[in-house]
């Protein structure tokens, strides 16, 4: 009788937690298709070297046209998830400082915003991400499928249609969010020097329009209002070209469904293919002959007057484009790893910081090493890596059939491993849609040249990459006081035009770049 007659939780200053409408229902954690084959089953090698069945496009309504669909249903994992990824193309959003600046701080103000609805979501297994970047708008979805489609309706619906949920509503209100990305961008300048070596570096190699320097973004901020943001965000979901990937526990008619119900929510006017925006290029460091030219120099003053260390990265691009460039510049990395950081940090010890490694800009490939020291002088340290790199030859000429097998096996091993989620398998699906290759069985075809590879191949590309046609960049960073300091340099050394001198200040950076744009190569 006691129960039955309980007091009310209101009357007793208690409240249950709000209905979480996300919760998946019990039929609709059922699995549509059942995976080929199940976990536990070993592949041989031939079938871990079979491609695995691509998206096929399920919607295509030309160039000119709104929608372009990619769909693939999940064979593999045979879980009730799925992935969305909506993308629409869209130039002019980082045409300039100020439109790159109002980007962030439109990100930001709508992760912020959204967090009471998004966190019930989050609970239930969802998740989102919101990304405005040189290309375009980027919005994906992820989770339990059968809430999924209503979820990305209405977050894309917040983003788009009802600005003033997601944007600041006064003066104070955007002040709050301008300031929070202003200490975030003003944090640049108390990173490590190594951070900094690496960013100019990754500078140099990047065109205007998809990378602008921190100091042009803060000065951008700072002129930033209210009203432009307003009418930033107005422009950024007006026209475009729409792209879209759905993956896993779905079948293709709730799929093109999932797609109409986006496109109505969105409402955007479509462009023609003329107005896409451009894909990324890498930017072509000069080349440089050794013994007749220095390679390039960038010195530049460490920001932060507390910091001692000294840092320098040199990098090595390489253009090609082919699967076995990609594969050799891995094999080289992989060779000089452990006698990089046993020459520089073991026995110079130069450093507590001291690593390689490889990067990717678009299909371009760079070879990277870099030392952080407090106790010899940036010149210094690029001395010790010039010499390390110079005796690089010498390296590979003894190396045995087994010692280039055992380096091969570890790369090819990674290529072959079966992905352990659905999000992984998405995430290499998109990166082939979205940067226009569809080059579904890559990781195949690098087992391929990896398999094909010989110690001379190793040799010839390596003689091509740091002497014949060496693209090498050099970046500096020299500490105002402390052990590792030296005399400060210049702003600029006179790179003007013209032949590029190969000494460079911070203020030579802009030029580089722009000599670089004129180069790009297609």
């Amino acid at each position: 009788m006691r129960w039955k007659n309980s007091s009310s939780p209101t009357s007793l200053g208690l409240a249950y937690p709000r209905r979480n409408v996300f919760i998946p229902s019990e039929s609709g954690l059922r699995v549509k298709q059942k995976p080929k084959q199940s976990d536990g089953v070993v592949k041989s090698f031939e079938e871990k070297m079979k491609p695995i069945a691509p998206p096929t496009v399920i919607r295509d309504d030309g160039e000119e046209g709104r929608w372009t669909v990619y769909f693939k249903p999940d064979d593999r994992f045979g879980k009730p998830k799925a992935y969305m990824i909506f993308q629409l193309l869209t130039s002019e959003l980082y045409s300039s400082p100020t439109k790159a600046a109002m980007a962030s701080l439109y990100q930001q103000c709508a992760a912020d915003k959204l967090n009471e609805y998004t966190y019930d979501a989050s609970l239930a297994g969802l998740t989102y991400d919101f990304q405005v970047l040189p290309r375009g708008v980027r919005l994906t979805f992820g989770g339990y499928n059968d809430k999924l489609k209503s979820y990305a309706s209405y977050v894309s619906s917040k983003l788009a249609r009802d600005l003033d949920d997601v944007l600041p509503s006064n003066e104070e209100e955007f002040g709050r969010y301008k300031d929070n990305l202003m200490r975030a961008l003003s944090a640049f300048n108390v990173k490590e020097p190594y951070a900094h070596a690496i960013y100019y570096s990754s500078l140099t190699q990047q065109p205007h329009y998809f990378k602008y320097t921190n100091d042009e973004l803060v000065s951008a901020l700072k002129e930033t209002t209210l009203d432009q943001l307003q009418e930033y965000v107005k422009t950024i979901w007006a026209r475009g070209k729409g792209e879209a990937l759905i993956q896993g526990n779905y079948d293709k008619k709730e799929a093109l469904d999932i797609v109409s119900t986006l496109d109505k929510t969105l409402s955007f006017e479509t462009i023609k293919s003329d107005q896409y925006p451009a894909r990324l290029k890498p930017l072509p460091l000069p080349v440089t002959k050794p013994g007749k030219q220095q390679p390039t120099r960038l010195t530049i003053s460490e920001p932060n007057p507390s910091n001692e260390n000294a840092a320098s990265q040199i990098t090595l691009q390489c253009l090609g484009k082919s699967e076995k460039d990609h594969v050799l510049i891995e094999i080289l990395s992989a060779i000089i790893e452990e006698p990089f950081y046993d020459n520089l940090r073991t026995k110079q010890q130069l450093g507590y910081i001291v690593s390689s490694g490889v990067k990717a800009v678009d299909q371009s490939r760079t070879l990277s090493v870099i030392v952080q020291s407090n106790v010899v002088t940036a010149d210094k340290i690029t001395q010790a890596m010039v010499d390390f790199l110079d005796g690089v030859t010498d390296r590979l000429t003894p190396l045995t059939s087994i010692d280039i097998e055992l380096f091969v096996k570890g790369l090819v091993d990674r290529r072959v491993e079966p992905d352990k989620q659905l999000a992984v398998e998405v995430t290499r699906n998109w990166s082939e849609i979205s940067n226009g290759r569809f080059q579904y069985d890559r990781l195949q075809a690098e087992v391929a040249a990896l398999l094909s590879i010989t110690k001379q191949d190793i040799i010839d590309y390596w003689n091509r990459l740091y002497i014949t046609e060496r693209r090498m960049l050099i970046s500096e960073i020299v500490p105002k006081t402390g052990q590792s300091s030296s005399k400060a340099p210049a702003l600029s050394k006179g790179y003007s035009g013209g032949v590029p001198t190969t000494e460079l200040g911070i203020n030579d950076i802009e030029r580089l770049r722009a000599l670089g744009e004129e180069n790009i190569v297609e």
